[in-house]
């Protein structure tokens, strides 16, 4: 298990600072002090080793930003701070910072993307039905909107939405009468 944990320890540090391309088994086992073996006895893939120390990463990330969500009111004020709070993650962690440098081995810019984003999303945004049960009808298309609109705070971001405040401000102006009319 201690093996385990250090290989994606060094996974994860690899990435930080080399980017997903820099990430195969050799590397990973060089810089956890372990023999490729090992690696690919507990991983058994380059695919599944970054998986899973992104997975970590995650984890970790969503128990934060779901904190946050507990403490909105409206549906507009949860899927602003959704986005809000997802960008803070990103900006503070520089293994979630990589994901903005496209290239290849990034799992951002990879063709299945997004199929694999949605079910985070929706895991997400569901709680959403249980406060406003007019939402459900309108969930898939909450999720897509958000989906697409959180990634590209994210990958643009830009001085006049910098600030969390001035974000929050943007996406109230546009999120609001939206999730109105629908």
């Amino acid at each position: 298990m201690r093996s385990r944990r250090k290989i994606l320890d060094a996974t994860l540090e690899l990435i930080g600072s080399v980017g997903f391309d820099g990430v195969n088994i050799a590397s990973a086992a060089q810089a956890a002090g372990v023999s490729r073996q090992t690696v690919y006895a507990n991983f058994g893939s380059r695919e599944e080793l970054v998986s899973q120390a992104m997975s970590g990463v995650t984890i970790e990330v969503l128990g934060r930003i779901n904190e946050r969500l507990e403490s909105t009111t409206t549906p507009v004020e949860y899927v602003i701070e959704l986005i809000v709070e997802g960008r803070s993650a990103v900006r503070a962690n520089p293994v979630l910072a990589t994901l903005l440098n496209a290239g290849r081995g990034n799992p951002l810019f990879d063709t299945d993307m997004m199929a694999r984003a949605k079910p985070v999303a929706r895991e997400l945004l569901s709680p959403l039905v249980a406060r406003d049960s007019s939402i459900e009808s309108k969930l898939e298309d909450l999720i897509e909107v958000s989906l697409r609109l959180g990634l590209s705070v994210i990958l643009f971001d830009d001085e006049a939405v910098h600030t969390d405040d001035d974000l929050r401000r943007f996406l109230t102006r546009w999120l609001e009468p939206a999730m109105r009319k629908t």
